[in-house]
This record gives C-alpha cells, structure tokens and sequence, in this order.
C-alpha cells in the first residue's frame, strides 16, 4: 500500500506540471473529470447533466473602465450499459458561451447548441477476485456548434476529432467498489484533425493554419472517498500537446489543475455533484489576438481561468426498479441474481479446462452472495428493532 501512495504521489507532482485539459462531461462512472474502469450495468440507463461556470471582472491596460470575460457551459450525456464490459455513451454540449461574435444566439455570444461527443467504453476487466479494474475509451467530436476556437475552453478547430484513452482503477473493497476508497487514472490521445482549418475570420487572411495536425497526450489521476450519503474526490487533470496548434488558438500553453469533488447521494437513483477546479501552474500567454473575435484583447487576463465551478446531477432512468424497490428487495433480487450466477458458473467449471479462473469467479461470486446476506440481516434487524420499539410504546401509552 505503501508503494501505491508513492506512485500516486509522483504521479502527481508530474502532472502538476503540464497542462490541464478540461475533459468533457461523458457521464457514466468515475470522478468530476477522471473516468473509472468501470461500465454502466448492463441494461442500465443514466443521465448526467449539469453547468461548468466562471466568471472576472478587471481593468485592462491603462482602460479605467471594467471588462468582464466569463465561460458558462450546459452538458449533458446518456450513458447505456449494453454488456457486462461495454457501454456507449451520446454526450451533446447544450450551451456554450463564446465571448466573440461568432455564435449563432445572444448576439453572437454564444452557441446553442455546442458540439457532439459520442463514444464507446470497454472496461471492468481483471480478475474478479482483484482490486485493479482495466479498461479503453473510444470518443469523437462532431463540430455542430456556430463556433469553435473559444477563449477558457479546450482546443477546437471546427473539425471532426477522435480521442482513445487508457483507464486504471484500484477499489480498496473489490467485493463492493462504491463501498471503500478508490484510485483512478486516464491516459489518452487526442487528434484535432485540423490540418487546413482557419480559426479566425481575418479579412487581411493573416490567420496561419495548421500544416499538421495538432494532438496531445492527455493525463488524469484522483482518488475518491465515501463517507456515508457523501464522497470527497481529489484530482488532476492535464495535457501536453505533441503538436501544438497555431497561434490564433486560445488553449494552446502549459497549465494544470487540481480538482475538489463533493457528490451527495440522498437515494439510490440520484447523485448530486459540486466541483472546483483551481490553477496551479500556468504559462505565459502564446497566443496572438490580433486577429480574434474578441471586442477587448485580454492581456491583463490570465490566459486560463484561475478557478471553474461544476454543478451537476446524475440520474439513473433505467431499470425502472431502481425506483420502485426498497433496499431489502433489492438485496434480495441481488442475492437470488447472484446464485444464479454462482450455479452457473459451478456448472461451466466442469466442462472448462481452466480450473483455476473458474474456482476464481466462483470465490469472488461466493464472496458477493455473503455479503450481500449480511447486510440483508442488518435490514431485517433494523426492521425488527423498530417494530419492538412501537409495541413499547404502544405498551406505554396504553
């Protein structure tokens, strides 16, 4: 455990050091930013929707008059589980304000709607008796929005952009990953497929455009923590970019980020999430904004925003029982799912070669039944203790 903590904290100061990217909202399982690997259940549904935000207001050069920069996003996404190690998720961008002239509402400040990401995720492997869970992520990006290039957002060109990234879990409770603390990290490739694409609308046509394509490394590792209805969440988020794009682009200099995550579960079906993240290292401002959509260059604007906050809420909308039943009967169906398992799997083994895998499986599936009758016995006595508790006083007032 020890060396883990090491890794981690070395991990960390590494990515202190480059720059964030800030990940678009995919849903499903993991941190604010960081995905877990692990799917959706198979068969289920979930929604996620929220609001990145942030907001200034400062002097620029020798103006005694005030200007304001703000960046205020609506995502949302729908996460389905189609197997027991797959699940495709649709995440379309709602609003997007853009600080220019370019949208196609407010005037030009902002884009309704922003652009689409779609993509698909294989996770939850490694072995059923261990703590370490292992996956991959396929994304694209569909340019719907009125306009791209925007100043505190990622790097975008307008184009078609595909993304794969590794994905790393540790569970402290293999048995019940929700239950006990958790690690996770994200490695991934970003291509911007912007060769030939111009950012700006420079009537002088001084705007350079990419001779080849931009791409970046991107990084990610948190760590969350329950803590009854709430969990805390710690992480780092950060890019560097293997080919950067060209000067008229905003998001184009080293910076990084730390993340502080709140998630309140008050039932099973819902989560809400409070998030912020916080600049730690950023460089100089590279970009030239002589040819930008911008009413006010911002050189007295740091070229990435200090602080961002995040509100969002997950829901879950399939199965419907979710809803409907209680936790002892959802225990119950767990455990009768389970032994169904269990007696399959115990069938398979006879007619499979590989006795050792199996056995496996079959522990862990054992291990998942007991505790699963054990917190049913809790359930059962909490009920019981509070039926004895109303006879008392039925007792007493009578």
């Amino acid at each position: 455990m020890q060396r883990m903590m090491n890794m981690l904290i070395v991990c960390v100061l590494f990515l202190s050091h480059m720059s964030l990217h800030g990940t678009t909202k995919f849903g499903g399982n993991g941190l604010i930013h960081v995905h877990s690997a692990r799917t959706v259940p198979q068969g289920h549904l979930r929604f996620y929707g929220g609001s990145h935000y942030f907001g200034k207001i400062a002097n620029l050069g020798s103006q005694t008059q005030a200007y304001t920069f703000w960046s205020v996003q609506g995502f949302t996404s729908f996460n389905l589980g189609i197997g027991p190690h797959a699940e495709l998720f649709l995440a379309p961008v709602l609003y997007q304000d853009t600080n220019s002239s370019g949208g196609n509402i407010l005037d030009g400040m902002a884009n309704l709607p922003d652009d689409l990401f779609f993509g698909f995720k294989l996770a939850s492997f490694g072995d059923p008796e261990s703590s370490f869970r292992y996956g991959g992520l396929v994304h694209a990006r569909v340019p719907t929005a009125a306009e791209h290039n925007l100043v505190y957002q990622p790097y975008s060109a307008g184009s078609l952009e595909v993304g794969l990234t590794g994905l790393f879990s540790y569970y402290s409770n293999a048995i019940f990953p929700d239950d006990g603390w958790s690690i996770h990290g994200n490695l991934g490739y970003l291509n911007h497929n912007d060769v030939g694409k111009e950012l700006t609308d420079d009537p002088l046509n001084n705007d350079p455009t990419p001779s080849a394509m931009s791409s970046e490394l991107i990084f990610g590792i948190g760590t969350r923590i329950p803590a009854g209805t709430f969990d805390f969440s710690a992480e780092i988020n950060a890019s560097y970019f293997l080919n950067q794009p060209p000067i008229t682009a905003y998001s184009r200099e080293y910076v990084s980020f730390l993340t502080l995550g709140v998630y309140y579960k008050p039932y099973r079906w819902i989560t809400v999430e409070m998030g912020l993240d916080f600049r730690l290292i950023s460089e100089e401002d590279q970009s030239d904004y002589q040819t930008t959509h911008l009413s006010i260059p911002p050189e007295d604007f740091p070229n990435y925003p200090g602080w961002r906050g995040l509100l969002g809420v997950k829901l879950a909308i399939l199965p419907f029982s979710v809803y409907t039943s209680s936790e002892r009967e959802s225990l119950e169906r767990s455990i009768s799912d389970r032994r169904e398992i269990l007696d399959r799997l115990m069938k398979e083994q006879e007619e499979t070669q590989d006795a050792d895998s199996e056995l496996a499986r079959l522990r862990a599936e054992r291990q998942r039944i007991e505790e699963d009758l054990r917190r049913l016995r809790q359930l059962l006595e909490a009920e019981k203790a509070k039926k004895e508790e109303k006879k008392k006083k039925k007792g007493e007032e009578g």
